[in-house]
């Protein structure tokens, strides 16, 4: 598998995967634990009361039991405009810096509240060397109607890697990982970036992906609502798509490090 991507191309791609805030932010505490980053002013507007959150080592503290307090701030920034608008009700990991989960959040707040997220995507490999890919839907929420790898989602806490590989495999592509071939690690990437979807948002995710083989045969079809559809595209296409942005960041970053 050769994808046509030069050096300027992957140069470009490490920088747009690694971006500092567009705002000043500063860090989100539980006891001395770091969990996060928030613009400054954004609990202030809020009005949240000292009971919640407490100024702390040059950022703010969360009060009292960890995750009762978050799930009452994740609900004041959902009624303010401030999380995502669409309440998911899946609660996140929420870890410390040496990635010890001591905690979990709604999933609309984890922007904002600069919390470091946890994703798996599934590289897809037809036997020739074609690769599986998806459209997202036009209806998502993120990046509607880009291309994405062959399966890509976030692990809720609670779920090991590899739960998380064989649900989301079989929700969005409707395969059983037992229906494909030479399923195996390929490595872990991280993004941090603002969110282009919420103003005070902020991404850092590390996003651990695999690769496999689609036996001829097997075709994929989406079981949740969230693929348009799937294609089946040789190296050119794929290259051709990747430089002209038609992938998500992500993926682009997962294709080209399975490339490499």
């Amino acid at each position: 598998m050769t994808l046509a991507l030069d050096a300027a191309y992957r140069a470009r791609l490490a920088q747009l995967v690694d971006v500092p805030p567009s705002a000043p932010r500063v860090p989100l505490w539980a006891g001395d634990a770091r969990i996060g980053s928030v613009e400054p002013q954004v609990f202030p507007q809020l009005a949240l009361p000292a009971s919640l959150v407490r100024e702390h080592a040059g950022g703010w503290q969360v009060q009292g039991k960890l995750n009762a307090s978050l799930d009452a701030i994740a609900r004041a920034m959902h009624k303010a405009g401030v999380a995502h608008p669409s309440w998911r009700d899946e609660q996140l990991a929420v870890t410390d810096e040496a990635g010890r989960v001591l905690g979990s959040v709604e999933r609309a707040a984890v922007r904002p509240l600069g919390v470091t997220t946890f994703a798996v995507h599934l590289a897809g490999f037809a036997p020739d060397g074609r690769h599986w890919v998806q459209q997202r839907s036009l209806s998502k929420a993120n990046d509607p109607g880009l291309w994405d790898t062959l399966m890509g989602g976030m692990i809720p806490v609670g779920d090991t890697l590899e739960a998380a590989l064989e649900r989301e495999t079989f929700e969005e592509a409707g395969l059983a990982l037992s229906q494909l071939h030479d399923v195996r690690h390929g490595g872990r990437v991280l993004t941090r970036r603002p969110a282009n979807d919420l103003p005070a948002g902020y991404i850092v995710e590390w996003i651990d992906w695999y690769r496999c083989v689609v036996p001829d045969g097997i075709v994929p079809r989406n079981l949740d609502g969230e693929v348009q559809q799937f294609a089946l595209l040789d190296d050119a296409e794929v290259a051709r798509m990747l430089l002209g942005d038609e992938f998500t960041l992500e993926a682009a970053l997962v294709l080209t490090e399975s490339a490499s």
